[in-house]
């Protein structure tokens, strides 16, 4: 067991961001961190000189001014560190726009650290926190709104987020590494009620168990604890707030509207918000996490007192005198309509995001009013949860080769693989997916991490055919598709916001 008091080093990505930022403030702020030495390495932008140079006063901080998609810059942060946190990563809607830049950041980041981590004396000594997304696993609104880490990956249509999220998991899962975790992030909360489009790609039926900006800031500090057992490390784990973080999509948006002073009903059309392909679900097993972190503090029912305790009373008069058809039209109704990515816009201009978020112009156009229709809250417990393939009742280090081809089987495919030691999760096997590709992939991997074929993972997006194929698929794209569907979404398709005219 390493001792308590040997001074670690720590290197923080992301601290210009918001889990990143709030894990360094909790840090500086934490006595028990004072011995230890910080390394952060950021872009040198306006943005985050302002935010990071004031840390530059504590004697344990030291900031590197680079780039993690360069490899040197990489490496001098990496080297001597007993904990890389990295939560920097290029998110919505700047993913969106450009999906050069997502890749190069979110994939190519992690491949300079697993290379940077290699080249270190005891690389197994050093612990690697990679902060994934719980957007890898998808569209899951009910009735399969409840999941949990081994679902099937499964990122919505155009969400390349997402795709590079998923591809950095898997780098890291597969990196023959020690001592990694990969820590699925939810839904951040931000005091925020401004109108932008992506507001309007999430269904109102949408279910997500949130997590305050503090406690997102505390998973990455409680983290750094000598004393986690050796159990806890070369896992896939959920982050979420518990039973006292989850809402549906339309409860939520009313609450903070309400905050603001604002009736949602009459300040924004139901019609402006997408019928499916987003992400977000309730989790079942995100107490696992809490029960080795112990970082929550935080419920809903805070974060509205404290949204509209931060909402100008300028903003809550203008809600109060101004009418709700002008707030609509000059407030609200341009996100959803002016831009290349407001999902109106896609109505008119884009068949192909239409099909994806609302799968047809009729079914936008049956949209019905307010006032037809519920978005109640599911109740505890009502859900479909999802096989994944083989006897999960089985202690790991019982899991054998004919477990594994019961789960290939499963998915459409094969374990090609003539030999498994028993309960060696970790070791590679090869497999073939429905559609004949073969890959080499560890049974952890595969059975607790939910990949699958890395040729047939997004993008481009070809769900419809594999489901045909792949039960395990099919659970979660079946429930909202028909079976007859055949729209294949191209790898061209996600360069589509890029290249707008009018953007």
């Amino acid at each position: 067991m390493e001792s308590r008091m040997n001074p670690l080093t720590i290197f923080l990505t992301g601290a210009g961001g918001v889990m990143g930022g709030a894990a360094l403030e909790i840090f500086m702020a934490d006595k028990k961190h004072k011995q230890n030495q910080f390394v952060v390495l950021d872009l040198p932008t306006k943005a985050n000189k302002k935010k990071l140079t004031p840390y530059l006063k504590y004697p344990n901080v030291k900031i590197i001014w680079g780039d993690l998609s360069r490899y040197e810059d990489t490496l001098q942060a990496v080297n001597g560190t007993d904990y890389i946190l990295h939560a920097a990563a290029v998110i919505p809607p700047a993913a969106d726009f450009d999906p050069d830049l997502a890749e190069r950041v979110n994939v190519g980041a992690v491949r300079n650290i697993l290379r940077a981590i290699k080249q270190q004396p005891y690389p197994d000594r050093v612990k690697l926190v990679n902060i994934g997304s719980v957007a890898e696993t998808g569209d899951r609104m009910p009735p399969i709104h409840v999941g949990r880490t081994g679902d099937p990956i499964y990122p919505s249509i155009y969400d390349v987020y997402a795709t590079t999220k998923i591809e950095a998991e898997r780098l890291v899962a597969e990196s023959g590494l020690r001592r990694w975790v990969s820590l699925r992030q939810t839904f951040i909360l931000i005091n925020n009620v401004n109108p932008v489009p992506i507001m309007y790609h999430m269904p109102l039926q949408t279910c997500f168990e949130a997590i305050s900006r503090q406690d997102a800031g505390r998973v990455l500090v409680h983290i750094v604890d000598p004393d986690l057992p050796d159990s806890f490390w070369r896992k896939f784990y959920n982050i979420g707030g518990g039973e006292t973080m989850r809402s549906n999509y339309y409860t939520f948006i009313k609450r903070s509207m309400e905050a603001a002073g604002l009736d949602l009903e009459k300040i924004q059309d139901r019609s402006w918000f997408a019928l499916q392909n987003f992400h977000c679900q309730w989790f079942e097993d995100s107490d696992l996490l809490e029960t080795f972190l112990n970082f929550r503090t935080y419920s809903l029912d805070q974060y509205f007192e404290d949204l509209s305790s931060s909402i100008s009373p300028i903003v809550k008069l203008a809600a109060k005198i101004l009418p709700g058809s002008w707030i609509k039209h000059f407030t609200f109704r341009p996100a959803a309509e002016k831009r290349v990515d407001s999902p109106l816009q896609w109505i008119r201009t884009n068949p192909l995001r239409t099909a994806a978020f609302y799968k047809t112009r009729q079914h936008y156009e049956e949209i019905p009013s307010w006032d037809e229709g519920t978005f109640s809250l599911p109740a505890s417990g009502e859900y479909i949860r999802l096989d994944h393939g083989y006897d999960e009742t089985k202690p790991v280090e019982e899991l054998d080769l004919a477990d594994m081809q019961q789960a290939a089987v499963f998915r459409g495919g094969k374990c090609l693989s003539s030999s498994m030691m028993k309960g060696d999760i970790h070791h590679k096997l090869e497999w073939e997916c429905c559609f004949g590709h073969t890959f080499e992939m560890a049974p952890n991997t595969v059975l607790f991490g939910g990949h699958w074929c890395p040729e047939c993972s997004p993008p481009a997006w070809n769900y419809a055919a594999e489901a045909r194929m792949n039960p395990f698929l099919a659970q979660v794209w079946n429930v909202h598709h028909e079976r007859s569907e055949e729209t294949i979404y191209p790898l061209e398709c996600m360069y589509d916001l890029k290249t707008a005219p009018g953007k």
